[in-house]
Protein backbone atom coordinates (compact mmCIF):
# COMPACT_ATOMS: atom_id res chain seq x y z
CA UNK A 1 0.00 0.00 0.00
CA UNK A 2 1.34 3.44 -0.95
CA UNK A 3 -0.46 5.31 1.84
CA UNK A 4 -0.22 5.40 5.66
CA UNK A 5 -2.87 7.35 7.57
CA UNK A 6 -2.96 8.63 11.15
CA UNK A 7 -6.09 10.32 12.48
CA UNK A 8 -5.55 12.87 15.29
CA UNK A 9 -9.08 13.57 16.54
CA UNK A 10 -7.90 15.95 19.29
CA UNK A 11 -6.13 18.23 16.81
CA UNK A 12 -8.61 17.70 13.96
CA UNK A 13 -5.65 16.68 11.83
CA UNK A 14 -5.11 13.86 9.38
CA UNK A 15 -1.53 12.81 8.72
CA UNK A 16 -1.03 11.11 5.37
CA UNK A 17 2.28 9.63 4.26
CA UNK A 18 2.51 8.54 0.64
CA UNK A 19 5.18 6.76 -1.38
CA UNK A 20 5.34 4.94 -4.68
CA UNK A 21 2.09 5.52 -6.69
CA UNK A 22 -1.35 6.12 -5.23
CA UNK A 23 -3.98 3.70 -6.49
CA UNK A 24 -7.76 3.74 -6.55
CA UNK A 25 -7.66 1.24 -3.67
CA UNK A 26 -5.65 3.68 -1.51
CA UNK A 27 -8.66 5.99 -1.57
CA UNK A 28 -10.79 3.27 0.07
CA UNK A 29 -8.63 3.91 3.18
CA UNK A 30 -8.08 7.64 2.78
CA UNK A 31 -11.61 8.93 2.20
CA UNK A 32 -13.28 7.14 5.16
CA UNK A 33 -10.54 8.49 7.46
CA UNK A 34 -11.22 12.02 6.20
CA UNK A 35 -14.95 11.60 6.68
CA UNK A 36 -14.57 10.24 10.25
CA UNK A 37 -12.39 13.19 11.18
CA UNK A 38 -14.75 15.73 9.57
CA UNK A 39 -17.67 14.18 11.42
CA UNK A 40 -15.75 14.48 14.70
CA UNK A 41 -13.96 17.81 14.28
CA UNK A 42 -15.79 19.78 11.58
CA UNK A 43 -13.19 21.44 9.36
CA UNK A 44 -9.92 19.54 9.39
CA UNK A 45 -6.25 20.02 8.60
CA UNK A 46 -4.14 17.61 6.57
CA UNK A 47 -0.41 16.94 6.74
CA UNK A 48 0.46 15.28 3.40
CA UNK A 49 4.01 13.89 3.44
CA UNK A 50 5.44 12.62 0.14
CA UNK A 51 8.53 10.40 0.30
CA UNK A 52 9.75 8.62 -2.82
CA UNK A 53 6.35 9.52 -4.29
CA UNK A 54 5.63 8.85 -7.97
CA UNK A 55 2.14 10.30 -8.40
CA UNK A 56 -1.20 8.67 -9.10
CA UNK A 57 -2.37 5.79 -11.23
CA UNK A 58 -5.22 6.79 -13.59
CA UNK A 59 -7.94 5.31 -11.37
CA UNK A 60 -6.57 7.26 -8.42
CA UNK A 61 -6.64 10.54 -10.38
CA UNK A 62 -10.40 10.17 -10.82
CA UNK A 63 -10.83 9.33 -7.12
CA UNK A 64 -8.79 12.42 -6.22
CA UNK A 65 -10.97 14.67 -8.39
CA UNK A 66 -14.15 13.26 -6.82
CA UNK A 67 -12.65 13.67 -3.34
CA UNK A 68 -11.63 17.29 -3.97
CA UNK A 69 -15.09 18.16 -5.28
CA UNK A 70 -16.86 16.54 -2.35
CA UNK A 71 -14.65 17.95 0.42
CA UNK A 72 -13.52 21.32 -0.98
CA UNK A 73 -15.10 23.16 2.00
CA UNK A 74 -14.28 20.62 4.73
CA UNK A 75 -10.51 21.07 4.82
CA UNK A 76 -9.12 24.24 6.36
CA UNK A 77 -5.39 23.78 5.66
CA UNK A 78 -3.14 21.35 3.81
CA UNK A 79 0.59 21.21 4.50
CA UNK A 80 2.35 19.34 1.69
CA UNK A 81 5.84 18.05 2.49
CA UNK A 82 7.86 16.79 -0.44
CA UNK A 83 11.19 16.05 -2.02
CA UNK A 84 10.77 17.00 -5.67
CA UNK A 85 10.17 20.15 -7.68
CA UNK A 86 7.08 18.66 -9.38
CA UNK A 87 5.52 18.12 -5.93
CA UNK A 88 6.00 21.81 -5.18
CA UNK A 89 4.37 22.71 -8.51
CA UNK A 90 1.53 20.30 -7.72
CA UNK A 91 0.77 22.18 -4.49
CA UNK A 92 0.43 25.41 -6.50
CA UNK A 93 -1.76 23.78 -9.15
CA UNK A 94 -4.15 22.44 -6.46
CA UNK A 95 -4.90 25.87 -4.96
CA UNK A 96 -7.59 27.03 -7.42
CA UNK A 97 -9.55 23.79 -6.95
CA UNK A 98 -10.09 24.02 -3.21
CA UNK A 99 -11.21 26.40 -0.49
CA UNK A 100 -8.29 25.16 1.65
CA UNK A 101 -5.11 27.06 2.35
CA UNK A 102 -2.26 25.00 0.89
CA UNK A 103 1.41 25.46 1.69
CA UNK A 104 4.39 23.45 0.46
CA UNK A 105 7.34 22.52 2.69
CA UNK A 106 10.62 20.82 1.79
CA UNK A 107 11.29 17.31 3.18
CA UNK A 108 13.46 18.64 6.01
CA UNK A 109 10.71 21.06 7.11
CA UNK A 110 8.13 18.55 8.36
CA UNK A 111 8.22 20.04 11.88
CA UNK A 112 7.58 23.52 10.44
CA UNK A 113 4.63 22.08 8.49
CA UNK A 114 3.18 20.68 11.72
CA UNK A 115 3.59 24.05 13.43
CA UNK A 116 1.93 25.85 10.53
CA UNK A 117 -1.07 23.51 10.76
CA UNK A 118 -1.39 24.12 14.51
Amino acid sequence: MAIVIHEDFDAGRLEVKVSDKLTKEDYTHFEPAVERLIESAGKIKILFVMHDFHGWEMGAVWEDIKFATKHCRDIEKVAMVGEAQWEKWMSAICKPFTMSTIKYFEADQEQEARQWLA
